[in-house]
């Protein structure tokens, strides 16, 4: 069952990453590339998970608040403030 999930992880990381080159306006990037940290985050865990190695879910946990706040500041830039 972890293949499939790899699979779909994968195909969700293909889309988000198109979706990344090929959006219309800079806020659907920067939605897109949102989206791509947080498959990654979950990737972080299945292969914590799957190794059975739990430093991968802490790895995981400071990528999706690190990856948080750079939404926030990237947002905050596009709004036009500093």
């Amino acid at each position: 069952m972890i293949p499939v999930y790899f699979g779909v992880i994968a195909a969700a990381l293909i889309l988000a990453s198109l979706r990344v080159v090929k959006g219309p306006t800079t806020s659907d990037r920067v939605v897109a590339a949102d989206s791509m940290t947080t498959i990654i985050t979950s990737l972080l865990v299945l292969l914590g998970l799957f190794f059975n190695r739990y430093i991968y879910i802490d790895v995981a946990l400071i990528y999706a608040v690190l990856s948080f706040i750079g939404v926030l500041t990237v947002a905050r830039y596009l709004e036009g403030g500093l």
